[in-house]
């Protein structure tokens, strides 16, 4: 719903005329104030309150309304989907159309700039933070899986070199991603570091606990180390394969 302008003699009056004009209350009412009352000097030259008033909008209406005139502004053509999942308390956005090379940009960052905007968009003057999920053409899954096995090709490399391995710069939700793939691995650690947006993910080798006490450490370190080696191995060819 457009916006609708009231004037009273302060803010307060003019909300009064505009809940009785539009039969609702505040609660269902959002207002900007385009400009307050003045008394002026003595009484003289005093100016009215202005407000432009409009009926609440849903956060999957604002991200639309938002996103439609970025496009086009863009002159790009596309299809917006929304779904607000109140189980994870995200609204998913998908956007399909011509050239969505665009909108993900090198890496993702036009789509995690996106998002961002949207982001902060909906949740302006609201109490409960709404997450958002903006995505086109699958990215975030074909990310996410490229982003697993380059984690498991590093984490084989390390675990052969016995060193460490540092990542380029990511975004928090990348940066979890290769923490989460990883967090099983008996023999490497991962963590963080530096300041965003720079912030890095380090892949280290991790020593396994070694008690000389018992020959029980010799055995099944060995046999799992061997096992687990192979199988690394064996994805990092398979990987190497494909990217090929």
């Amino acid at each position: 719903m457009d916006w609708k302008e009231f004037s009273a003699k302060t803010v307060d009056e003019a909300l009064t005329n505009a809940m009785l004009e539009m039969g609702t209350t505040i609660d269902n009412l959002e207002y900007e104030v385009v400009e307050k009352e003045s008394s002026g000097f003595l009484g003289i030259f005093s100016k009215p309150a202005v407000i432009k008033v409009r009926f609440k909008q849903s956060a999957e209406t604002k991200a639309r309304n938002f996103l439609e005139k970025v496009f086009a502004a863009m002159n790009i053509k596309t299809e917006i989907e929304t779904f607000y999942n109140e189980e994870n308390e995200m609204l998913e956005i998908n956007i399909t159309g011509d050239d969505m090379g665009v909108l993900i940009g090198k890496r993702g960052q036009t789509l995690d700039s996106l998002q961002y905007l949207v982001s902060l968009v909906i949740n302006k003057n609201k109490e409960e933070y709404v997450k958002v999920k903006l995505d086109t053409e699958n990215y975030r899954a074909r990310r996410k899986e490229t982003l697993e096995n380059l984690a498991k090709n590093l984490a084989y490399k390390v675990k052969r070199n016995r060193g460490s391995v540092t990542l380029e710069p990511m975004n928090p939700y990348e940066r979890r991603i290769i923490h989460s793939a990883l967090q099983n691995d008996a023999y490497v650690e991962t963590y963080s570091e530096g300041e965003e947006p720079f912030r890095k993910v380090v892949i280290n080798y991790k020593k396994p606990n070694r008690d000389y006490r018992s020959n029980r450490y010799n055995k099944d370190y060995s046999k799992n180390y061997s096992r687990d080696y192979k199988k690394d191995y064996e994805k990092y060819k398979e990987s190497k394969a494909k990217n090929n």
